[in-house]
Order: C-alpha cells, then structure tokens, then sequence
C-alpha cells in the first residue's frame, strides 16, 4: 500500500488532494524558507519543493512505501518571485501593485519515492489575471489577515477568489499543487495514480 506523505502545512493542498480522492499523511518540513534567494521565480518555487521533500524523506519514521511530496508556491509579478508577504503592510502594498494586472503563479513540485530514493520534480505555472480592487477592499481583505501566509498575498479558494478576475493554466496550481502534473509524476516513478485513492 503506497502511502503519500505531504511535507507541507497548507491546509489548501491537503484539501485539495483530499477532494482528489487521496488521503495524505501531513510531515511540515521545517525548511526555513528565507535561506534560498537570488533565484528567478519558478526555479526558486521548484528548489523550495525539493528541500522540503528532502528533508521529510531523510526521516526515518516513514512507511517503506512512501510517496513523499514536496511543494512551494511563489507569484512572478514584474519578474520578481513574491512569497508570503507575513506583515498587514506588505500585503498591501503588494495588492496596490498587483490590481488591475496579471501574475504568474509558480508551484514546484517534488515526489520522492522512499523505496527506490527515485525523485520526479517539476513546476507548474498558471497565469492570474487580478481584478482591479479598491483601497478599501484591499484595507479589508488583508485585515481579514488571509492573505499574509499564502503566496503571492492571496488565495483563489478563500476570500481572495472574489479579487481573481480569471486565470490561464490549471486551477489546482494556483491552490498550491497541481493534480495533472502530480499525476505525471506519480506515473514517471512507476506508480499508478489510482493506487493512491483512498
């Protein structure tokens, strides 16, 4: 029985592939995400994805079966990757910049086989076309404080949705991780996607 821990606290990505029909064991990583820089955005969310797959498979206390999943969003906005802004004020500032614009939301993928130390990585990325937002609604939505632990400062399945005019690539993707490409990966180390259902 293949087991698929996800080494992420997002309760979005657990949901997500909870409505996927899979039931994953939840290991944080612990990775300190502030330690890489200096990478263009969509290397920068797949290495994020790799050391936090990294440092749940070493763990000696998982299933011999285990599919180990790594994952980490970053929105590319003028070329910059923008994490989780952490500060009311830097939310804001963020959402003054992106209003009426569009982004690309980047999610690394990392899936680490246990049995065979085989690994399958890749990005995902979705462009998001922001609505053109008031003051006020930005005042509101970061005093909700949703958008300060999420990347990019905003989520398409909570508050935020209201605020994304539309997208262009998968919607899972923008939530933090993709099903089609987790999918591929499954696949490219021998498993079957099915198996993975509850």
């Amino acid at each position: 029985m293949t087991t698929l821990v996800l080494a992420s606290a997002s309760p979005a990505r657990l949901a997500t592939l909870r409505a996927a029909g899979l039931d994953p064991t939840v290991v944080v990583s612990g990775v300190d995400e502030s330690q890489v820089t200096g990478l263009p955005p969509a290397e920068l969310a797949l290495r994020l994805a790799e050391l936090k797959c990294a440092a749940v498979a070493e763990r000696a206390d998982l299933p011999a079966e285990a599919l180990v999943l790594g994952c980490d969003s970053v929105l590319e906005l003028d070329g910059q990757p923008l994490g989780k802004p952490h500060t009311a004020d830097e939310a804001a500032r963020r959402w003054r910049a992106m209003r009426g614009r569009s982004g690309v939301l980047h999610s690394g993928h990392c899936l680490r086989d246990v049995a065979t130390g085989r690994v399958a990585a890749a990005t995902g990325s979705t462009l998001v076309h922001f609505a053109d937002v008031s003051d006020a609604e930005v005042e509101a939505y970061v005093a909700t404080g949703e958008p300060l632990h999420v990347a990019g400062a905003f989520t398409i399945d909570g508050l935020g949705g209201a605020f994304v005019s539309r997208i262009e690539g998968d919607h899972h993707n923008v939530v933090g991780v993709s099903l089609p490409l987790l999918r591929e990966l499954v696949l490219g180390l021998g498993h079957a996607w099915t198996d993975l259902w509850r």
